[in-house]
């Protein structure tokens, strides 16, 4: 018998099948569409969190007025009543596209809040409370 008859490799391979390769892009693909949301989302929530973060700049701020002066700080003046008690420019709402700026909305009368109306905040200022102006962050 000859010697060189060739005999197949049993057990030993060299390289990926196609069909393997394929599972794998597909469970990598899998993997991907699920975390992309959850990696995507992280502005939203950085939008939450500054709103969350200027509302309690500004309720600080309105109490520091209120400590200092004696009562709450007028609707009419609020930006500026609050200036020396703030650093920088009065903050707006990061949360909506709509109300996304630094307008203050006076609140009048009793009874629970709901937002309207294009300003970002709202402010009472018989009692010095101040809300973002959004379904979003009212209860804030």
């Amino acid at each position: 018998m000859p010697s060189s008859i060739v005999t197949p490799r049993i057990g030993k391979r060299s390289a990926f099948s196609l069909v393997e390769l394929v599972v794998v892009v597909l469970i990598v693909g899998i993997l991907a569409a699920v975390a992309a949301p959850r990696m995507f989302n992280t502005a939203s929530d950085a939008r939450t969190n500054a709103t969350k973060a200027s509302l309690a700049v500004v309720r600080d701020a309105i109490e520091l007025y209120r400590a200092r002066n004696g009562s709450f700080p007028t609707y009419a003046n609020i930006t500026t009543d609050l200036k020396p008690f703030m650093s920088g420019p009065f903050p707006s709402v990061q949360i909506t596209t709509t109300n996304n700026n630094a307008n203050v909305r006076e609140l009048t009368g009793t009874g629970a809040f709901t937002p309207s109306g294009t300003q970002g905040w709202a402010y009472h200022a018989t009692d010095g409370v101040f809300y973002v102006n959004h379904a979003d962050g009212s209860t804030w």
